[in-house]
């Protein structure tokens, strides 16, 4: 079938994902460590599989949709993997946020049985995953960026082509992920700040929102920081430290003085020790910010 696509991780991010390509028209092998995520999908457009190696088998496609480097690799090269089954030339398409080093390992390993491995790592809470408003970059041989761009197209606003080296968009994602805790943690400090002097911090984040830091990052992680609105939960903090630490990883591998991620690595690993793991990580910033100030 055509329209037959495998996808493999239905968390916060995935569930939304998947029901933009069953209304796209495509149907999905899924399958999800938890397999019972997948009632939230259209039943008419799935049909559920007990293992990777399952959901890849006869497509064309497969996304992967995972949460750490580790679980990724044993849903490529385990025992159950997609490569069991993965047909000759076939796509996979990885969307996780992990290193560049995991991805190379991948694509080698794809390319030794003969499919092939695209980097695909997206910008986006999951609200923007609802809405197709995904900023997805790419990495990796042209025609198969070229291949999957119609699949990919149903998933985003925008694709960004960071080149044909495979680690290329997960450095980016890395890059980015390091700047958005960067800028959360800037964020909790000035409006705890205002709030310890006085000020309504839900008035000074709009006014910054609004001019000098007129941009969505600003806007919508400021205003869930200045209002302290935690809930609902929409990347954990755990994972937000898992990002912090492949952002340290790659800043000592390619000697990169960064300061700034000792501190975001910091409050994250706080925010887990403190049994703030599967809390928001704005929760991780915003929170802490206000202990630490006494509020």
């Amino acid at each position: 079938m055509k329209n037959k696509i495998g996808f493999i991780g239905l968390g916060n991010m995935g569930i939304h994902m998947a029901k933009n390509l069953i209304e796209a028209g495509y149907h999905l092998q899924v399958h999800n460590r938890t397999l019972n995520k997948a009632d939230e999908l259209d039943q008419a457009g799935i049909t559920k599989c007990q293992t990777p190696a399952e959901a890849a088998a006869g497509v064309p496609i497969v996304i992967t949709m995972l949460s750490e480097d580790e679980v990724l690799r044993e849903s490529v090269t385990g025992p159950d993997g997609i490569l069991k089954t993965l047909q000759p030339n076939a796509v996979h398409i990885s969307m996780s946020t992990i290193s560049p080093e995991t991805a190379v390992e991948l694509a080698k390993a794809h390319e030794q049985a003969g499919s092939h491995y695209l980097a695909s790592p997206v910008f986006g809470r999951p609200e923007a995953a609802a809405a197709k408003k995904l900023f997805i970059c790419v990495s990796g041989p042209q025609q198969v960026k070229d291949t999957v761009k119609p699949v990919l197209g149903c998933l985003g606003q925008a694709i960004h082509d960071f080149g044909e080296e495979v680690g290329g968009a997960n450095v980016v994602k890395i890059a980015g992920n390091f700047m958005i805790m960067a800028s959360m943690e800037m964020m909790a400090e000035a409006y705890t700040l205002a709030e310890k002097n006085g000020l309504d911090r839900a008035q000074v984040a709009n006014f910054f929102g609004s001019t000098l830091f007129n941009a969505p990052i600003y806007q919508n992680y400021g205003r869930l920081i200045a209002n302290k609105q935690y809930e609902p939960v929409g990347f954990k903090a755990k994972l937000g430290y898992k990002d912090a630490r492949l952002a340290f990883k790659l800043s000592q591998a390619s000697y990169t003085p960064m300061p700034l991620v000792n501190a975001v690595h910091s409050r994250l690993l706080s925010a887990v020790a403190k049994g703030l793991g599967d809390k928001d990580w704005v929760e991780g910033f915003g929170r802490g910010v206000s202990e630490d100030a006494g509020l």
